[in-house]
């Protein structure tokens, strides 16, 4: 790989870059459509999967046979204005509401901690490494994940030495990319320590048990507790999420990788925040982003109950 192909890859994230290539893949193998391609074709495209994928995956779509026509060199077929109108059309023939992530509610993150901490007395008891291993990553991963509202990606990529974290006063995380984060300068993230749920107490117990003094921060344990060098992948997290939360024997299946991120969101709205304290807090540009996270429908109650009242006043 050229120094010029290294400058490129590292421009775009790696979520973006996979999701592109699973995207042209789809329409180069799995429907037969030919690159560079046609108006017709990708409107051909569209038609057939109008009524198997929302049209937020169809856009999806779109945006990467774009990338690819104009990375390329070619003339971009997805701006004709047939490709435009066949997606107007699609849109309004086949509404559907967004799809969110359900939010982590304040009950099921606490009963999952509590779980976690129960496993890791009795593996300390039995001298038990590779339990003791699962319970600290798996408490420090949801403690942080939640009370940062970080997306999964993100909680893939961080690292011990970009980390700074002191018992009873706070941590301080560093992200040199992240996708609200448009010109690549980093972004630095503080979180107080809290007299319960404590995602800093959680982190230093983990690193302690785990060994870590740099590199990634949440790593794979295979079934015999060999903890790996490489970050978990952030598209495994919402299989490893379910399985965390199955294990306490909370409802599992209604959460992803984004029900961290959005159950932080809703929580801080219960309790009073102000919507540009929460987008300065978790990073969000525009209101319309922070807004989709949230849900106006519900008064959230049960998340407003029994909180650390400290993180209220938190800000970056």
């Amino acid at each position: 790989m050229t120094d010029i192909e290294r400058y490129v890859r590292a421009a775009t994230r790696d979520n973006t870059r996979r999701s592109y290539q699973a995207a042209v893949e789809h329409f180069e193998v799995h429907w037969g459509g030919f690159l560079p391609a046609t108006a017709d074709s990708i409107a051909r495209y569209l038609a057939d999967h109008a009524n198997v994928h929302a049209v937020s995956t169809l856009r999806q779509r779109l945006a990467a046979l774009s990338q690819w026509h104009v990375s390329q060199g070619f003339p971009d077929p997805t701006k004709a204005p047939l490709v435009r109108q066949v997606l107007r059309g699609i849109r309004t023939l086949h509404p559907a509401p967004p799809r969110q992530a359900a939010p982590l509610l304040l009950q099921h993150l606490s009963s999952a901690v509590a779980c976690f901490e129960r496993e890791a007395a009795q593996a300390q008891a039995e001298h038990d490494l590779p339990s003791l291993l699962r319970a600290r990553r798996d408490s420090a991963l949801l403690l942080l994940g939640f009370w940062r509202g970080f997306r999964g990606d993100e909680l893939a990529r961080l690292q011990v030495e970009h980390i700074q974290a002191q018992a009873g006063v706070g941590i301080s995380l560093y992200l040199p990319r992240s996708k609200g984060d448009r010109e690549a300068q980093g972004v630095q993230h503080r979180t107080p320590a809290l007299k319960a749920l404590c995602p800093v107490t959680a982190y230093l117990q983990w690193i302690e048990v785990a060994g870590l003094a740099r590199g990634p921060v949440f790593r794979k344990l295979d079934r015999w507790g060999n903890l790996s060098d490489a970050p978990l992948n952030s598209n495994s997290l919402i299989g490893l999420l379910r399985r965390m939360l199955e294990r306490a024997e909370v409802p599992a299946a209604l959460y992803t990788g984004h029900s961290l991120r959005r159950g932080f969101a809703t929580w801080a709205t219960a309790n009073g925040w102000e919507l540009k304290s929460l987008m300065s807090y978790v990073g969000w540009k525009d209101a319309k982003s922070a807004l989709r996270y949230i849900d106006a429908a519900q008064r959230f109650g049960e998340l407003a109950v029994g909180t650390p009242a400290v993180l209220l006043e938190a800000k970056d």
